[in-house]
């Protein structure tokens, strides 16, 4: 993208320093901010920063930081991308889109491309196509300093996008919105839940009310190499969210309240005991209130499923969860170990309710969720509601 490589330049020249930012705090609000923030490379005692609400004329930045896309997928991204800007977008697109390999481009050129967008005050949201393999190798690469220092910029997405997300949001304060990645942006979202762009188009401070839909995809659909310009979801399979361990719908009775944060379980099951999955350390800045963690099978089968939980459990990830939403597995049983089974072996005596089958990850339909969201998550035997706050 024409400015990205020289904007890195620069930067790379600046080599942003705390001493710098303490210089500009006495010129510019906004470098007072990053200054009062800074502490041992992690936020400190402030509250989540929410990014400016999308409004049409505002430009939507698409690079893969993952994935690529490749040739039998182009006419659904230019149908995507012309989608968003009939909707009154300035849509660009980076370098990085590369799909014949495993990832876009070498980690280094992803890494400066998405941070080079999430610090362009240009830019209020980057929507990559889709996730991937292995953004991982992007974490020690970003400059968390530069991203923390900039305006906020909505990030979206899922799947292996959420590797980047959580990190980005544990180590910043800056809120990410875990929705359907830019190559599902046309689908018709059903009420009551909300699209990523209805999310992103609210002010801070602003409620999302979504609830839990009435059916779920199962089987077949139309497929975007075959069906570039589909805006319908395959919606085929009665659903609703259910309590672990209630044996009947009268006692499924939940009502928890927490900040946001999660991801595909595959990929931010490898995040704790690095510097980018402390959720510990963001729970005791950012959430006297509790946590409501969410996590989602992609593709693993239920007993690598029930390893990952366990692990994150093991970790302390559900330490101060006030509630643990499961998004609907779309990995397979191991044998006759489910995916319900793996539930149960890992968090089944947890001491905070779990909820499962709830809309969100691989399986449309999905919820948008904010990290770092103030949320409220309620279960009847006839309702399932979540209310999250931009505050």
């Amino acid at each position: 993208m024409l400015g990205f490589r020289e904007r890195l330049r620069v930067w790379l020249q600046t080599a942003i320093s705390c001493d710098m930012l303490i210089g500009a705090a006495a010129r510019s609000p906004v470098c007072r901010t990053a200054a009062s923030i800074v502490g041992f490379g992690r936020v400190v005692g402030v509250s989540i920063r929410y990014p400016a609400p999308l409004r049409p004329g505002d430009r939507i930045a698409v690079t893969s930081p993952s994935a690529g896309v490749g040739s039998e997928m182009r006419p659904r991204l230019d149908f995507c991308i012309k989608h968003l800007r009939g909707l009154g977008y300035d849509v660009v697109v980076g370098d990085c889109m590369d799909g014949s390999g495993v990832t876009s481009a070498p980690a280094p050129a992803r890494a400066a491309e998405l941070t080079a967008m999430l610090v362009d005050p240009a830019i209020r949201a980057v929507v990559p196509p889709w996730g991937g393999e292995l953004a991982i190798d992007l974490l020690p690469l970003l400059d968390l300093e530069a991203i923390r220092a900039a305006e906020p910029t909505w990030l979206v997405g899922y799947s292996d996008l959420t590797t980047v997300m959580v990190a980005l949001t544990l180590r910043t304060g800056i809120a990410t919105l875990h929705g359907s990645n830019l190559m599902e942006t046309p689908y018709a979202v059903p009420e009551p839940l909300l699209s990523w762009l209805a999310a992103a188009t609210a002010p801070a401070g602003s409620e999302l009310w979504q609830g839990a839909a009435a059916a779920y995809r199962s089987g077949r659909h139309k497929h975007f190499a075959f069906h570039p310009e589909v805006r319908e979801m395959t919606l085929n399979t009665p659903g609703r969210w259910k309590l672990l361990g209630a044996q009947d719908g009268a006692a499924a009775q939940v009502s928890a309240t927490g900040r946001m944060i999660g991801g595909c379980l595959e990929t931010v099951s490898m995040l704790p005991g690095s510097p980018y999955g402390d959720v510990a350390d963001f729970a005791a800045r950012h959430a006297p209130e509790g946590l409501l963690v969410y996590v989602e099978v992609a593709e693993a089968d239920a007993v690598m499923a029930a390893r990952m939980l366990h692990h994150l459990r093991l970790a302390g990830w559900f330490d101060r969860a006030n509630v643990v939403l499961i998004g609907r597995a779309a990995g397979p049983p191991s044998g006759n170990f489910s995916q319900r089974d793996a539930l149960v072996h890992a968090l089944g005596d947890l001491s905070v309710p779990v909820l499962y089958d709830v809309d969100l990850g691989h399986i449309p339909p999905q919820l948008a969720i904010v990290n770092g969201a103030l949320a409220t998550v309620e279960l009847t035997p006839a309702t399932a509601t979540l209310v999250q706050r931009l505050i």
